[in-house]
């Protein structure tokens, strides 16, 4: 979006300063989100009371009518009409109807929407989007209602706008969409997201390529022998597993069992050795969790032993199948166990990176901060050095020397 107003001649400007158009693209993924979406819409009209205030994207999608009720803002804008943003924006100007509602229904779209190659980056990583939608439909989860079934993006144009974001020296890209496991699955030529991957490999400028959060149920043994022949890719994968009790994936109608899981993970850390990072999502409290069932997730989690767990607890959704579920936990349970899983997720996130304090790692650095300018290595431990002569977006072999919180602290060689 920022790419097509700079392409029309507008001038983009931070979020905190006084503009004549603020745009929030909104989130729904969870209660909370929904009420940070509607306080930074409010806010964004306290900072220049004769601005347009656009609310787009998934809050958005499904709360239409929420929405409609805040008078701060102007234009209503669903998830497929990002890409025509700047012209629902004109006809506003020059319309002066009144606030303006296009949201189209986002179930009846069947194809994928190319919103065109995005060369625009102030970062030194590159997201780029290769699917939207997704057919799981998870118990708690909301979201398929405010993005739609499975749409996969041609793989012809995914190639030409990396080949595009290389030229421009970019040297990382992430791999991202609603349900990244499912590309292809809407296709007609059988291609898949291994085959993806393996075309971004042959990319000339591309040095590393990570993917965003994936279905366990992907990593079978024919997508595991093809992902550790491509050098490019990192070493670091985001499973997402929501629960490690049988009963609890159940009732969130995940599609697959903790011993199936356990299969995934063992495959690849056979296929990558111990320097693979594995990090996952966590929901505690969720509707009927039992003590018991709580503590099977704990035990469970301990014997996987992820370096990282993002850990939430269950938040109702209107509209999903949990949110009217019998026996719901109370908050100070929730709370309870969140901190126990935070608590072990932070023991082997130190136990993890600790291991590479006086060994050589390769660090793509991003940004500088103060006298010191960090980066990632490619199983995503964030690493720092003195900035002396480096600069952003330059891969360096660097000896690490200390830990300090979550971060390592290193000498280039």
């Amino acid at each position: 979006m920022i790419q097509k107003f700079i392409e029309s001649g507008y001038e983009v400007v931070d979020f905190a300063q006084c503009a004549d158009i603020y745009i929030v693209n909104t989130c729904t993924v969870t209660s909370i989100s929904d009420k940070k979406s509607r306080q930074i819409l409010r806010r964004a009209k306290s900072e220049n009371n004769n601005s347009i205030v656009v609310a787009v994207g998934c809050y958005a999608q499904i709360a239409k009518k929420e929405l409609e009720k805040i008078d701060e803002i102007d234009l209503i804008l669903g998830t497929n009409e990002k890409n025509d943003i700047v012209f629902y924006i004109e006809k506003y100007i020059n319309d002066k109807n009144g606030k303006i509602e296009n949201v189209s229904d986002i179930m009846k779209q069947k194809e994928y929407i190319d919103f065109g190659d995005v060369t625009f980056s102030d970062k030194t990583r590159e997201v780029v989007k290769i699917e939207d939608g997704c057919d799981r439909f998870c118990s708690y989860c909301i979201i398929p209602y405010a993005r739609g079934r499975v749409r996969s993006r041609d793989i012809s144009s995914i190639i030409n706008e990396i080949k595009k974001i290389a030229n421009n020296g970019v040297k990382e890209v992430v791999l991202t969409g609603i349900h990244i496991a499912s590309y292809g699955k809407d296709l007609k030529n059988g291609i898949g997201l291994i085959d993806v991957l393996e075309k971004i490999n042959e990319i000339d400028g591309i040095e590393r390529i990570r993917l965003g959060s994936i279905e366990p149920t992907i990593i079978d043994e024919n997508f595991v022998n093809r992902i550790i022949k491509l050098e490019k890719v990192c070493n670091h994968f985001h499973l997402s597993l929501q629960s490690a009790c049988n009963e609890t994936l159940k009732r969130m109608n995940r599609r697959y069992t903790i011993e199936e899981f356990y299969e995934s993970i063992k495959l690849l850390r056979d296929g990558y050795g111990n320097d693979i990072a594995l990090t996952t999502d966590i929901i505690v409290g969720f509707p009927g969790e039992t003590e018991l069932e709580f503590e099977e997730t704990y035990n469970n989690l301990k014997k996987i032993n992820f370096n990282k767990m993002h850990v939430f607890k269950y938040s109702p959704r209107i509209g999903t199948k949990a949110a009217s579920m019998n026996n719901q936990i109370d908050p100070k349970i929730k709370e309870e166990r969140s901190k126990k899983v935070i608590e072990l997720s932070n023991n082997n996130e130190i136990k993890y990176i600790e291991q590479y304090i006086g060994k050589n790692v390769k660090v793509l650095f991003e940004k500088v901060d103060g006298n010191m300018i960090w980066g990632h290595t490619t199983n995503y431990i964030k690493v720092a050095v003195n900035k002396n002569n480096i600069s952003e977006n330059t891969i360096y072999n660097v000896i690490i020397k200390k830990r300090e919180g979550s971060e390592l602290i290193g000498e280039i060689i």
